[in-house]
């Protein structure tokens, strides 16, 4: 049976047509996407019968360190690895068409901050930067590059000429994003204290093993208190996506529109858990129609009734044998 490529824009998708434009991807994958099709197999899934979001099965985000995930073999353009640490096992993504990831970042960006253009972005990623094949570094550079801007660019460890630089271009009252990875972020504040008004301070995530992980509340108020802000933002994405979601004022994530979270069950991961209930995160990305578009993570979270959704943690070793279940 052939299946061709559904056709979308993702700028175009709406909540109204966000269900009619997955299911096409889903039945399309279904059969185009053989690790995808041997593990609906696998999991006895009646491709046919599926006819909305709550029936499709999710990919364990696992495979992705494993097994090479692409629709129809294409050849990829470039292949993301995950940061990694030390031992663990990098996952990799095959990015048949980096154009749709160009697409799907720049607009997410937009979606939420508005003109790229009207920024100078400052990126602090040295773990993301010395590894290379980053997926957000590619995406950072790509933005860099975009706000035309001579003083955007990347900081290693230079801490001090990093300080210098935001200070300057806080005080000429430029609208400034410093983009960093959280334990660097967390260094530069040891060495120095600010008092910024026109800077946007988002973290990514990732103590990287060289601090102690901290709750999000309490790592927010203490780069509030550094950074001498009202707001952290954050970004929430991965290798295997190709589309971000942002928390904004809070600690809460927001997705773009062709973007979109269910919360699984944890003993029983093919059962959805309502608003406000915590479980394991399923993500649908349709800007990874080259790829898969239903990845089941291994981050624990919940929706809230306004459409937001937190993300609680990781799964521990003890979570773990309910997403066995699905490998």
């Amino acid at each position: 049976m052939q299946i061709q490529k559904p056709q979308y824009n993702l700028v175009d998708i709406t909540n109204d047509s966000f269900q009619t434009i997955a299911l096409k991807v889903f039945h399309y994958q279904a059969i185009n996407n053989l690790v995808y099709k041997e593990y609906l197999n696998r999991m006895s899934c009646k491709i046919k019968t599926v006819n909305s979001l709550e029936k499709i099965p999710f990919l364990p985000i696992s495979f992705f360190k494993t097994l090479d995930i692409i629709t129809e073999n294409q050849k990829p353009q470039q292949i993301f690895l995950s940061s990694g640490t030390t031992g663990t096992e990098r996952s990799k993504h095959l990015v048949a068409n980096t154009k749709i990831y160009d697409e799907s970042f720049r607009a997410g960006f937009a979606h939420f901050f508005g003109n790229i253009k009207d920024f100078t972005i400052i990126a602090l990623l040295p773990s993301y930067l010395e590894q290379k094949d980053s997926s957000l570094v590619y995406m950072i550079s790509d933005l860099i590059k975009q706000t035309n801007n001579t003083a955007s660019g990347f900081y290693l460890n230079d801490y001090q000429t990093l300080k210098e630089k935001l200070v300057q271009l806080d005080s000429q009252g430029r609208k400034v994003l410093l983009i960093g990875v959280t334990y660097a972020l967390l260094d530069l504040i040891d060495l120095y204290s600010f008092q910024l008004k026109n800077t946007l301070i988002m973290e990514t995530g990732g103590m990287k093993g060289r601090r102690k992980e901290l709750i999000k509340e309490e790592l927010h108020s203490i780069l509030k208190r550094g950074f001498g802000v009202n707001t952290i933002y954050s970004e929430y994405g991965m290798t295997e996506l190709l589309s971000q979601a942002y928390s904004l004022s809070d600690t809460f994530f927001q997705t773009p529109p062709w973007m979109k979270i269910l919360i699984r069950e944890v003993e029983d991961p093919f059962t959805l858990l309502p608003i406000g209930k915590s479980g394991g995160i399923n993500i649908i990305d349709l800007a990874n129609i080259n790829s898969c578009s239903f990845i089941a993570t291994q981050d624990l979270g919940k929706i809230h009734s306004n459409g937001k959704f937190e993300v609680l943690g990781r799964f521990d070793h003890s979570d773990i044998r309910g997403c066995n279940l699905m490998v």
